[in-house]
Protein backbone atom coordinates (compact mmCIF):
# COMPACT_ATOMS: atom_id res chain seq x y z
CA UNK A 1 0.00 0.00 0.00
CA UNK A 2 1.43 3.33 -1.17
CA UNK A 3 1.75 6.61 0.95
CA UNK A 4 -0.76 7.88 -1.45
CA UNK A 5 -3.40 5.19 -0.32
CA UNK A 6 -2.65 4.74 3.08
CA UNK A 7 -5.79 5.93 5.03
CA UNK A 8 -8.43 3.85 2.79
CA UNK A 9 -10.97 2.49 5.45
CA UNK A 10 -14.47 2.04 5.89
CA UNK A 11 -15.15 5.63 6.89
CA UNK A 12 -13.07 7.13 4.42
CA UNK A 13 -15.52 5.57 1.90
CA UNK A 14 -18.32 6.54 3.32
CA UNK A 15 -17.81 9.84 4.30
CA UNK A 16 -16.71 10.55 0.31
CA UNK A 17 -20.44 8.93 -0.64
CA UNK A 18 -21.88 10.75 1.63
CA UNK A 19 -20.70 14.15 0.62
CA UNK A 20 -20.94 12.89 -3.23
CA UNK A 21 -24.98 12.37 -2.11
CA UNK A 22 -24.70 15.72 -0.31
CA UNK A 23 -22.79 17.52 -3.09
CA UNK A 24 -25.33 16.26 -5.79
CA UNK A 25 -28.57 16.68 -4.42
CA UNK A 26 -27.86 20.04 -2.88
CA UNK A 27 -27.12 20.94 -6.63
CA UNK A 28 -30.47 19.09 -8.01
CA UNK A 29 -32.20 21.24 -5.05
CA UNK A 30 -30.67 24.58 -5.69
CA UNK A 31 -29.35 24.84 -9.26
CA UNK A 32 -32.41 23.56 -11.06
CA UNK A 33 -31.66 20.43 -11.44
CA UNK A 34 -27.99 20.08 -11.87
CA UNK A 35 -26.37 17.30 -11.57
CA UNK A 36 -22.71 17.53 -9.85
CA UNK A 37 -21.34 14.44 -8.96
CA UNK A 38 -21.71 12.20 -12.42
CA UNK A 39 -22.81 13.37 -15.55
CA UNK A 40 -25.39 10.40 -16.11
CA UNK A 41 -28.45 12.62 -14.84
CA UNK A 42 -27.13 15.73 -17.44
CA UNK A 43 -27.31 13.70 -19.95
CA UNK A 44 -31.06 11.87 -18.96
CA UNK A 45 -32.18 15.82 -18.48
CA UNK A 46 -30.78 16.86 -22.03
CA UNK A 47 -32.19 14.19 -23.70
CA UNK A 48 -35.80 15.13 -22.10
CA UNK A 49 -34.91 19.01 -23.30
CA UNK A 50 -35.39 17.63 -26.98
CA UNK A 51 -39.29 16.53 -25.73
CA UNK A 52 -40.13 18.84 -22.96
CA UNK A 53 -38.84 21.82 -21.25
CA UNK A 54 -36.07 21.56 -19.23
CA UNK A 55 -35.32 24.48 -16.57
CA UNK A 56 -31.54 25.87 -16.97
CA UNK A 57 -30.19 24.38 -19.84
CA UNK A 58 -27.23 25.72 -20.20
CA UNK A 59 -25.73 24.31 -17.18
CA UNK A 60 -26.38 20.92 -18.20
CA UNK A 61 -24.61 21.75 -21.16
CA UNK A 62 -21.23 22.74 -19.56
CA UNK A 63 -21.10 20.17 -17.15
CA UNK A 64 -19.73 17.57 -19.38
CA UNK A 65 -16.73 19.73 -20.63
CA UNK A 66 -15.74 21.05 -17.27
CA UNK A 67 -16.14 17.72 -15.70
CA UNK A 68 -13.41 16.41 -17.98
CA UNK A 69 -11.52 19.03 -17.81
CA UNK A 70 -11.44 18.80 -14.26
CA UNK A 71 -10.77 15.54 -13.90
CA UNK A 72 -7.99 15.95 -16.84
CA UNK A 73 -6.60 18.61 -14.45
CA UNK A 74 -6.47 16.55 -11.83
CA UNK A 75 -5.11 13.34 -13.11
CA UNK A 76 -1.97 16.16 -14.18
CA UNK A 77 -1.92 17.63 -10.81
CA UNK A 78 -1.61 13.92 -9.04
CA UNK A 79 1.07 12.85 -10.99
CA UNK A 80 2.80 15.70 -10.58
CA UNK A 81 2.92 15.52 -6.44
CA UNK A 82 3.66 12.00 -6.90
CA UNK A 83 6.77 12.78 -8.91
CA UNK A 84 8.11 15.41 -6.29
CA UNK A 85 6.64 12.90 -3.48
CA UNK A 86 3.65 15.19 -2.07
CA UNK A 87 1.10 13.90 -0.05
CA UNK A 88 -1.25 13.51 -3.66
CA UNK A 89 -4.03 12.39 -1.47
CA UNK A 90 -4.28 14.54 0.91
CA UNK A 91 -3.75 17.58 -1.68
CA UNK A 92 -6.22 16.62 -3.83
CA UNK A 93 -8.30 16.53 -1.02
CA UNK A 94 -7.93 20.14 -0.25
CA UNK A 95 -8.26 21.14 -3.92
CA UNK A 96 -11.58 19.67 -3.87
CA UNK A 97 -12.23 21.36 -0.57
CA UNK A 98 -11.23 24.95 -1.91
CA UNK A 99 -13.34 24.68 -5.17
CA UNK A 100 -16.36 23.79 -3.03
CA UNK A 101 -15.14 27.03 -0.92
CA UNK A 102 -14.89 28.97 -3.99
CA UNK A 103 -18.40 27.32 -5.35
CA UNK A 104 -19.70 28.63 -1.40
CA UNK A 105 -18.91 32.00 -2.31
CA UNK A 106 -20.23 32.52 -5.52
CA UNK A 107 -23.46 31.72 -4.48
CA UNK A 108 -22.88 33.72 -1.29
CA UNK A 109 -22.12 36.77 -4.49
CA UNK A 110 -24.82 35.96 -5.86
CA UNK A 111 -27.14 36.28 -3.66
CA UNK A 112 -30.47 34.20 -3.59
CA UNK A 113 -29.85 32.44 -6.75
CA UNK A 114 -33.68 32.09 -8.46
CA UNK A 115 -31.72 30.82 -11.74
CA UNK A 116 -29.92 28.46 -12.41
CA UNK A 117 -28.22 30.27 -16.12
CA UNK A 118 -27.16 33.18 -14.15
CA UNK A 119 -23.59 34.39 -13.79
CA UNK A 120 -22.97 33.48 -10.05
CA UNK A 121 -25.66 29.99 -10.25
CA UNK A 122 -23.58 29.23 -13.23
CA UNK A 123 -19.96 30.07 -11.27
CA UNK A 124 -21.43 28.15 -8.62
CA UNK A 125 -22.52 24.86 -10.38
CA UNK A 126 -19.44 24.45 -12.47
CA UNK A 127 -16.93 24.95 -9.65
CA UNK A 128 -18.88 22.50 -7.68
CA UNK A 129 -18.70 20.08 -10.63
CA UNK A 130 -15.45 20.53 -10.86
CA UNK A 131 -14.72 19.82 -7.25
CA UNK A 132 -16.85 16.42 -7.89
CA UNK A 133 -14.78 15.41 -10.95
CA UNK A 134 -11.63 15.58 -9.01
CA UNK A 135 -12.99 13.43 -6.39
CA UNK A 136 -13.78 10.88 -9.48
CA UNK A 137 -10.27 11.11 -10.64
CA UNK A 138 -8.31 10.80 -7.44
CA UNK A 139 -10.65 8.00 -6.45
CA UNK A 140 -9.99 6.20 -9.15
CA UNK A 141 -6.18 7.02 -8.94
CA UNK A 142 -5.71 6.89 -5.19
CA UNK A 143 -8.42 4.86 -3.51
CA UNK A 144 -8.63 1.90 -6.26
CA UNK A 145 -9.15 -0.20 -3.14
CA UNK A 146 -13.12 1.24 -2.40
CA UNK A 147 -15.75 0.93 -4.03
CA UNK A 148 -16.81 3.72 -6.41
CA UNK A 149 -18.16 6.73 -3.95
CA UNK A 150 -20.04 8.95 -6.76
CA UNK A 151 -22.23 6.63 -8.52
CA UNK A 152 -23.76 4.07 -6.52
CA UNK A 153 -25.61 1.49 -9.04
CA UNK A 154 -22.63 -0.69 -9.14
CA UNK A 155 -22.13 -0.59 -5.83
CA UNK A 156 -25.65 -1.41 -5.16
CA UNK A 157 -25.55 -4.25 -7.48
CA UNK A 158 -22.79 -5.89 -5.65
CA UNK A 159 -24.24 -5.18 -2.41
CA UNK A 160 -27.17 -7.47 -3.39
CA UNK A 161 -25.14 -10.35 -4.80
CA UNK A 162 -23.42 -9.86 -1.69
CA UNK A 163 -26.29 -10.22 0.30
CA UNK A 164 -27.85 -13.02 -1.38
CA UNK A 165 -24.61 -15.23 -1.44
CA UNK A 166 -24.35 -14.39 1.89
CA UNK A 167 -27.16 -17.04 2.49
CA UNK A 168 -24.34 -19.90 2.05
CA UNK A 169 -22.35 -18.00 4.68
CA UNK A 170 -20.28 -16.61 2.11
CA UNK A 171 -20.33 -13.24 2.96
CA UNK A 172 -17.19 -10.97 1.49
CA UNK A 173 -15.80 -8.99 3.57
CA UNK A 174 -15.05 -5.81 1.15
CA UNK A 175 -19.20 -5.85 1.40
CA UNK A 176 -18.99 -4.10 4.47
CA UNK A 177 -17.53 -1.06 2.22
CA UNK A 178 -19.61 -1.29 -0.05
CA UNK A 179 -22.89 -0.92 2.50
CA UNK A 180 -21.02 2.10 4.63
CA UNK A 181 -20.83 3.62 1.08
CA UNK A 182 -24.49 3.37 0.05
CA UNK A 183 -25.78 4.38 3.37
CA UNK A 184 -23.11 7.55 3.61
CA UNK A 185 -24.40 8.46 -0.19
CA UNK A 186 -28.42 8.04 1.16
CA UNK A 187 -27.35 9.79 4.27
CA UNK A 188 -25.67 12.94 2.07
CA UNK A 189 -28.64 12.87 0.06
CA UNK A 190 -31.12 13.70 2.41
CA UNK A 191 -28.89 16.67 4.22
CA UNK A 192 -28.21 17.65 1.14
CA UNK A 193 -31.86 18.16 -0.14
CA UNK A 194 -32.25 19.69 3.35
CA UNK A 195 -29.59 22.27 3.15
CA UNK A 196 -30.11 22.61 -0.19
CA UNK A 197 -33.43 24.40 0.55
CA UNK A 198 -32.11 26.47 3.45
CA UNK A 199 -29.05 27.24 2.14
CA UNK A 200 -27.56 27.20 -1.17
CA UNK A 201 -24.06 29.00 0.15
CA UNK A 202 -23.98 27.76 3.51
CA UNK A 203 -24.59 24.09 2.01
CA UNK A 204 -21.73 24.47 -0.12
CA UNK A 205 -19.33 25.74 2.48
CA UNK A 206 -20.00 22.57 5.01
CA UNK A 207 -19.39 20.12 2.14
CA UNK A 208 -15.52 21.24 2.76
CA UNK A 209 -15.49 20.12 6.26
CA UNK A 210 -15.65 16.29 5.78
CA UNK A 211 -12.46 16.93 2.98
CA UNK A 212 -10.58 19.15 5.62
CA UNK A 213 -10.80 16.13 7.78
CA UNK A 214 -9.99 13.80 5.45
CA UNK A 215 -7.05 15.29 3.83
CA UNK A 216 -5.68 15.92 7.33
CA UNK A 217 -6.08 12.41 8.23
CA UNK A 218 -4.30 11.61 4.60
CA UNK A 219 -1.45 13.94 5.00
CA UNK A 220 -0.70 12.35 8.92
CA UNK A 221 -0.63 8.98 7.33
CA UNK A 222 1.69 9.91 4.29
Amino acid sequence: MTADNTVVNRHTGALLSFLAGYADTVGFVGLGGLFTAHVTGNFVLLGYALVGPVQGIIPKLLAFPVFVLAIAATRVLVARWQQRGRPALARAMMLQALLLLASSASAWLGGPITAPDTPYALACGMLCVAAMAAQNAYGKLLLPQLPATTVMTGNVTQLVIAITDARGGNWPPAAGHVLAGVLGFAAGACCGALMGHWSLPLAMLSACAPLVLLAWQARRAA
